[in-house]
């Protein structure tokens, strides 16, 4: 067993990452008072492009400016409109940031997508997707680690006191592995990305974060978890509801290295929610399985929502998010 100094306490909660509405400091009043131990930075996809998880990944590029097609976003020679409104979206939430949040001195959690999930959804000039080609590839993950590097000392600069955690948002990674990402006229697929290449680009992201507090999040099926250790996570973000049987060995790997893991529990849209002890039931019954002691529960998860809350109403996002946070410390009670 691995011994890993997580940034969080034990019995910790916090979201994945984007909220319904356009008001980045309302969001951010909720996220505050409903995680208090371990808030994050919410991204509100519903004030158009450039506030999407792929154009806001794409503003942080460095030197590879995009632009907004009918079919998506696509790299550009010069930036433009589209390019500043990303990074005018992130300029604001940094600003509701720094006010409300400027003296935080616990963990905060920022999220940026992940320079697989930007190739699978980004075109090339001539209309591909930067997947198809290895080289563009190569450049675009290179900028990207440029980019998030940027971020961070950004984010450093607006809350000095805080430690910060950057997750690494990687949906499409499990297909890129595949060979599932449709090609952009959609007769085809394109190649499967070997492992190993993989994995440089992401740990390439990770080293240039510095010593911000890596977790990679995957809400797919299939979440490679040797990969995302390879790569230099030191937590995985997963839906606890695609977490079956059959993965209990890589999963078990992963928390006997030291590897925390973040498990979405409730929904990420309106539902009418369980009782708090059936919340907590699939996260105990996983650790049953797994065979780690409960006390090793309370610190090494963090319970989530299973994804990200911006098709839900915000009546809803502080019952799921106040439903993590009950559910967690009830679970690090139970252990104590």
């Amino acid at each position: 067993m691995t011994t890993t100094s997580f940034p969080w306490g034990p019995g910790a909660a916090t979201g994945v990452g984007s909220h319904p509405g356009t008001d980045p400091a309302e969001a951010l009043r909720i996220v505050l008072g409903e995680l208090p131990e371990l808030p994050h930075l919410p991204e509100l996809p519903d004030r158009g492009p450039g506030a999407d998880m792929i154009g806001r990944g794409a503003g942080l590029l460095v030197e590879l400016p995009v632009h907004l097609e009918p079919s998506g976003w696509r790299l550009s020679d010069r930036p433009g409109r589209d390019t500043r409104r990303a990074l005018d979206h992130l300029a604001r939430d940094l600003d509701a940031l720094e006010e409300l949040a400027g003296g935080h001195d616990g963990p905060f959690k920022i999220q940026v997508a992940g320079p697989w999930t930007l190739a699978a959804g980004i075109e090339l000039r001539g209309g591909d997707r930067v997947l198809r080609d290895p080289g563009a590839v190569r450049d675009l993950a290179a900028s990207l680690a440029e980019g998030v590097a940027a971020h961070v000392a950004e984010v450093r600069r607006r809350i000095p006191r805080a430690s910060l955690l950057l997750q690494i948002d990687e949906p499409a990674l499990p297909a890129v592995l595949a060979g599932r990402i449709p090609s952009a006229s959609g007769f085809s697929r394109l190649r499967a990305v070997e492992a190993p290449i993989a994995e440089e680009a992401l740990r390439q992201v990770i080293e240039k974060a510095g010593d911000a507090f890596p977790v990679v999040h995957c809400c797919a099926p299939d979440v490679p978890y040797r990969l995302l250790r390879g790569a230099g996570a030191k937590a995985i973000s997963v839906d606890l509801r695609m977490v079956p049987e059959r993965a209990d060995d890589a999963v078990g790997e992963t928390v006997d290295a030291g590897v925390g893991l973040f498990l979405g529990v409730v929904p990420g849209t309106d539902t009418a929610l369980p009782a708090l002890r059936r919340t907590g039931e699939p996260v105990r019954e996983l650790w049953r399985r797994l065979g780690f002691p409960p006390a090793r529960l309370a610190r090494q998860v963090v319970l989530t929502p299973a994804c990200g809350l911006a098709g839900a109403s915000p009546r809803y996002v502080r019952a799921a998010l106040k439903r993590c946070h009950e559910t967690a410390r009830m679970l690090y009670e139970a252990a104590g």
